[in-house]
């Protein structure tokens, strides 16, 4: 057993912190752009674009993410490819948080009312300018809170790529574990930087929500 005191024990879970702050942050702006293209060729009634992209959301959505982390790790070994934790817990937490968020925008590009689609299109604008003026500056102000607010699921998320080799909080948590046999101390204090992380992610998505609730 390995003596460690309270500072060591959260100096190095501090370190490790950093890197599912980095995981997070590549899968939620990764899976951003992947979910805004999909969303673009669903709006602009690209063929095939509208089956295509529901049987992705229903199999990324449908599936536990712990097995798509299994699958982008050993599946892409089996096809020759020398990956590393990193690559495929960023693939994977992408395509995943991608899924999701197509599903939150385009519920939000639905609630826009058809009057403004028709009135966009009286004036003669393209398909593009009716998003860029018209359609996305309404859409983004609903979009914002739930899309803040599923932040806060994907930081929770990375916990998994501890599955495969990947070390952020929770590897490294166990790892310390086993060389201190000090699970209670350990755990707690990566719950609370978790809770660190996530509760002000929480509170500034219910401070959009009641912004845009005054705003209606």
């Amino acid at each position: 057993m390995v003596d460690f005191s309270l500072w060591d024990i959260v100096r190095n879970l501090l370190l490790a912190a950093r890197w599912t702050v980095a995981l997070s942050l590549i899968a939620f702006i990764g899976g951003g752009v992947v979910a805004l293209a999909l969303l673009l060729a669903r709006i602009a009634r690209v063929r095939g674009a509208e089956r295509g992209v529901g049987l992705y959301v229903q199999v990324f959505q449908g599936t536990p993410l712990l097995m798509q982390l299994f699958l982008a790790y050993f599946g892409l070994a089996l096809l020759g490819l020398d990956v590393s934790a990193w690559l495929s817990a960023a693939l994977a937490l992408t395509l995943y948080t991608s899924a999701f968020l197509v599903e939150i925008w385009r519920g939000c590009v639905l609630a826009i009312p058809k009057g403004q689609w028709e009135a966009a299109a009286s004036l003669a604008l393209t398909l593009g300018e009716q998003l860029r003026h018209v359609i996305a500056p309404q859409a983004l102000r609903i979009a914002v809170p739930p899309t803040v607010g599923f932040l806060v699921q994907v930081v929770k998320g990375t916990a998994l790529a501890s599955v495969i080799g990947f070390i952020e909080l929770t590897k490294a948590g166990t790892m310390i574990t086993n060389a201190t046999f000090q699970p209670f101390t350990v755990y707690a204090c990566v719950a609370l930087m978790y809770f660190v992380l996530c509760y002000p992610i929480s509170a500034w998505s219910r401070v959009l929500e009641r912004r845009m609730a005054r705003a209606h």
